[in-house]
């Protein structure tokens, strides 16, 4: 998804589209160094690194710093979703920084050569957190905000981001609040088939019958002479093409769960309000399975009616994560960092869940990394580097999840940090800016994250 850089059209934009509500920000780059670590490589060579910034309720040289540790996409996206942060700036008169994660959006630090051989080798978890430490302390004291404390905060992959900086960095971060982070299912130590089996719960959950209609809708596909229904731009001829309908569809199904808010939202795609629920309508709404399956998988690919029939390989792109990695130059950073630190062997069985055997195993994922990126993937680093599941002499992080997210058995618990969890909650939904269709519980988890953030800065402050 293209986001307007132009900020005047920010506002503007978010107030037509149903994002969340945002203070205009300003659109500004940093000269980042492209190798924190080998002096001889690079030299001190920089790349220009995006961020947004808002100063609009900040008490200046006094309020804390909220600085959004950006993922795996443009940072707009995340700027314009994650409206919790602002109203929280609003109330405790922060700062707000939202960072673009280098080879992401606009920050590509070789350009349109970023995801070759071997300038991509740049793109790790250590130099996106060190851009961050940098970036934070160079910012501070230009801003004349030495002083000021640092609560970072992230979503998904940027929420694992965010407890690492914690982590690695408490010199510089005060606290961290982590929505929807699978610190454990990326460090390779989650159950395979868990994420989607928690999918299929989704649906199941909101009604049993709904599983079994994609079941068996799955079932009639396998039957290459039924594609012809399917309203493909060409018919699957080979295995390759039938494993990519496959994942298309079992794309489409994550998605919908990932994204299940209680109102329509326009992040990562057009989804209407409870996809869950208008999707099990769909399935069960017919008595054609497999123009229900694509009906349902319209939702996702489809949303605006445009398109009269399905490209396979430019709506959805095979990698090595298995719940999809997008498209364009982003879906190229993602899967060079699940062919390298980032671990998920997800796999669907048929039994666990409603889709279509696909194994994705350790060997697998090593010969696609191989012949893709020229790497084998080193299995363990994560756990090794970000402590995994060992986190209690950590202190200050609030992890958030969600009971309707599938991402959330893969996340963590220590009695020394703090754990919400949010029923009736998607993916990250906490640092969505309020709606009247928020569940009770998010209301809640958000006071509880308001109180602990302003008592580590106060902590921070006075010791």
């Amino acid at each position: 998804i293209k986001f307007i850089a132009d900020v005047s059209l920010s506002y503007v934009k978010n107030h037509e589209h149903g994002t969340d509500p945002k203070p205009k920000f300003t659109e500004k780059y940093f000269p980042q160094i492209l190798d924190h670590f080998n002096y001889n490589s690079m030299g001190n060579g920089t790349f220009d690194q995006r961020y947004l910034i808002t100063d609009e309720y900040w008490k200046r040289g006094y309020g804390p710093i909220f600085f959004y540790t950006g993922n795996e996409g443009d940072i707009w996206e995340f700027a314009l979703n994650s409206g919790f942060i602002t109203e929280l700036a609003a109330q405790q008169r922060a700062l707000v920084i939202f960072a673009e994660h280098r080879y992401y959006g606009k920050s590509l630090p070789f350009g349109e050569d970023s995801f070759n051989i071997p300038e991509v080798g740049l793109l790790t978890v250590e130099q996106a957190l060190a851009d961050y430490a940098i970036m934070i302390t160079e910012l501070k004291g230009q801003l004349g905000a030495s002083a000021c404390p640092v609560i970072v905060f992230g979503g998904s992959y940027g929420g694992m981001l965010s407890v690492y900086m914690r982590l690695r960095y408490p010199n510089i971060v005060a606290g961290a609040l982590a929505a929807s982070a699978p610190i454990l299912s990326t460090a390779g130590m989650g159950e395979p088939k868990q994420f989607f089996q928690d999918v299929t719960s989704d649906f199941e959950n909101y009604a049993p019958e709904c599983g079994d209609a994609v079941r068996g809708a799955f079932q009639r596909l396998q039957d290459l002479a039924r594609v012809e229904a399917f309203s493909l731009c060409q018919t699957p001829s080979s295995d390759k093409d039938t494993r990519q309908l496959n994942g298309f569809l079992r794309n489409a199904f994550t998605l919908m769960a990932m994204l299940d808010y209680p109102y329509s939202t326009h992040f990562m795609g057009n989804m209407p309000a409870n996809p869950v629920k208008v999707a099990c309508d769909t399935m069960l709404g017919g008595d054609d399975l497999l123009q229900a399956l694509r009906d349902t998988a319209g939702i996702v690919y489809n949303s605006t009616g445009d398109l009269t029939c399905f490209d396979l390989y430019t709506l959805y792109v095979e990698c090595a994560d298995p719940t999809g990695c997008g498209l364009g130059f982003n879906s190229l950073a993602w899967d060079y960092q699940a062919c390298t630190e980032i671990e998920m062997c997800f796999e669907s069985n048929n039994v666990t869940d409603m889709f279509p055997v696909m194994p994705f195993t350790v060997k697998s994922r090593e010969q696609y990394c191989s012949k893709r990126w020229g790497v084998i993937p080193r299995l363990g680093w994560l756990k090794t580097q970000f402590w995994g599941d060992a986190l209690s002499t950590a202190s200050n992080i609030i992890f958030s999840n969600g009971d309707l997210d599938p991402w959330a058995n893969g996340g963590s618990l220590s009695s020394s940090l703090i754990a919400i969890n949010i029923s009736e909650g998607a993916h990250h939904l906490d640092l969505r800016g309020a709606n009247d269709a928020d569940p009770a519980s998010v209301i809640k988890a958000r006071k509880m994250e308001s109180d602990t953030i302003a008592q580590w800065v106060k902590m921070e402050r006075y010791g």
